[in-house]
């Protein structure tokens, strides 16, 4: 009971900066049976977040054989810190430098999906604009005067906030209608969001890795209990019949 009272305790956080940003979230459509986005979402976090962020609750091996990578592929492309296929998923980066480069050491992403929310990290990822006051150039509209840079930039290409003005009371208001990217990027505006949404994709698997299974299984669960129930109104009328 100590155990799951402190597991909540520990997601209270998280969930209320999910819940308090005032940015309306995109829906992140993401599909769990759909191999082939695990299989770019693995690649484009191993490429891009692995090198500061751990999933550390999950081994390279599992995540090879549930998204039908052979290992020897995973071995050759999507481990690059020396470690062995059967190893935790740990970021090679020190804690001591991450927390002097980036003010705290980023956060481990294997629960991230449940805590913060699959829309939000799909918003977040796609809410990075050039703000040169900040120490990266970056900010973003979900998590303003995050500490992170726009680690997908080269993908997305510069993305710059597009305002419009209005007049409030006699007073000029600037309002936020989206970001644009200047279009320098390696990708489209859709093959960064379908990018993004692998991503978003994989991480949900992370979180849960037997998702799709609990959920199958649930329904054996439900209809065993369905035709058990029916047999225990049985049982119970006819151990009643005897007692009226």
């Amino acid at each position: 009971m100590k155990r799951i009272i402190f597991a909540v305790l520990a997601l209270l956080p998280g969930l209320a900066m999910a819940a308090g940003t005032s940015v309306p979230l995109d829906t992140a459509h993401y599909d769990l049976s759909d191999k082939a986005s695990l299989q770019r979402g693995a690649t484009t976090f191993m490429n891009y977040c692995a090198g500061c962020h751990s999933t550390q609750y999950q081994r390279y091996n599992r995540v090879a054989a549930d998204l039908d990578i052979p290992e020897d592929l995973m071995r050759e492309n999507l481990i690059f810190n020396g470690a062995k296929v059967g190893d935790l998923m740990k970021s090679s980066i020190a804690e001591k430098d991450a927390a002097r480069w980036f003010g705290a050491p980023p956060p481990d992403l294997t629960l991230v999906a449940r805590v913060r929310g699959a829309d939000w990290i799909y918003t977040y990822l796609r809410s990075f604009y050039v703000d040169e006051t900040r120490p990266f150039g970056v900010n973003n509209l979900v998590f303003p005067s995050v500490g992170m840079p726009h680690v997908l930039e080269p993908l997305q290409g510069t993305p710059r906030l597009e305002q419009e003005t209005r007049l409030v009371d006699g007073q000029e208001v600037h309002e936020v209608v989206g970001i644009k990217s200047d279009g320098n990027g390696e990708m489209t505006n859709e093959e960064y969001d379908q990018t993004v949404l692998d991503l978003v994709n994989f991480l949900v698997y992370s979180a849960e890795p037997v998702k799709l299974e609990r959920e199958r299984m649930g329904f054996w669960v439900l209809g065993f209990i369905a035709i058990f129930f029916i047999f225990t109104v049985l049982l119970k009328k006819e151990f009643w019949r005897d007692v009226h």
